[in-house]
């Protein structure tokens, strides 16, 4: 048996920036057993695979798994697949319609198609979920999760805390830009404190002044075989929509650019849009861009 698959990175208009991934545009046949499999076999942040939607007004049903672990909801993987079902039915000259409508564990994620002239570039995608913020986490436990000190941790505006819109993860605003470079995953501190089941992973940002960009991020999954990821779509989204929660405005319209992945050299940049009414979050929104880099099949 034979088995297409296409692999892109996503949130980068440039080849070998952003994040990878690797769809399987026709998963009709696999068990999840094999899904993970594949996933591992590919050792990338995310592999997807699509399958027909159980509700023919979808796009598709979804499934997200990194090399350990079967995913929820996830914002790189929902961008890439997107972008590659839009670019396979425009070489077959079938029309794409938006929204693109995923099923997935955590619910129907909407996406819209970013357009350059009749050229696809990517997608923007609506979280699944509202955004709820869960528990505090300790400065010292974060501090030392990533190799950090507690004094690097800014606390001014939140404590690190859990925060998600289909994904949970935790979340650390650090002092400086170069703590944030120095930063660096210790896999038993999450064995210990930071369990796969409780949150995905840490992302530590840092405001940046650098023209054209808002935040720098990382992000850190050691347990579900992940690292460091170069750009993380629903981390992000949920980030935004924390900052916005805590703006003081009861209505809000906040972009922020955000990079990621700069110091791995995989250089990615994600656009995230919230709108904030009558003093709760509306509407979060994250996209970016996409490159097509390889085509080949699988022999199972």
């Amino acid at each position: 048996m034979q088995l297409n698959f296409v692999t892109v990175d996503v949130f980068t208009d440039q080849r070998f920036g952003g994040n990878p991934l690797a769809v399987v545009p026709d998963a009709r046949g696999l068990a999840a057993q094999q899904m993970q499999s594949i996933a591992a076999e590919f050792n990338l942040a995310e592999t997807t695979f699509v399958l027909p939607p159980k509700d023919p007004a979808h796009t598709a049903e979804v499934r997200i798994f990194t090399p350990r672990a079967e995913l929820p909801f996830a914002g790189h993987p929902n961008i890439g697949t997107a972008f590659v079902l839009a670019q396979r039915d425009s070489a077959s000259e079938r029309v794409v319609n938006d929204p693109i409508l995923f099923e997935e564990k955590a619910g129907l994620v909407r996406l819209d198609l970013i357009r350059d002239g009749t050229s696809v570039v990517g997608a923007r995608l609506t979280a699944p979920q509202p955004l709820v913020r869960g528990d505090d986490i300790a400065v010292d436990v974060v501090a030392a999760a990533c190799s950090l000190g507690a004094h690097d941790i800014e606390t001014v505006h939140h404590r690190p805390c859990i925060a998600s819109c289909g994904l949970p993860l935790v979340f650390a605003e650090l002092k400086t830009r170069s703590a944030l470079a120095a930063a660096q995953p210790q896999s038993e501190i999450f064995s210990e404190h930071l369990k796969a089941d409780r949150a995905t992973g840490v992302l530590l940002y840092a405001f940046d002044k650098e023209p054209g960009v808002d935040i720098q991020a990382r992000m850190f999954a050691p347990l579900y075989g992940v690292p460091e990821d170069p750009a993380t779509g629903s981390a992000n989204l949920a980030l935004a929509g924390l900052l916005a929660s805590l703006r003081p405005e009861t209505d809000l319209t906040l972009q922020l650019r955000i990079a990621q992945g700069v110091d791995m050299g995989r250089p990615s940049l994600l656009e995230a849009g919230v709108e904030k009414r009558n003093g709760r979050i509306t509407a979060m929104r994250i996209g970016g861009q996409c490159v097509a880099m390889m085509r080949g099949s699988l022999e199972l």
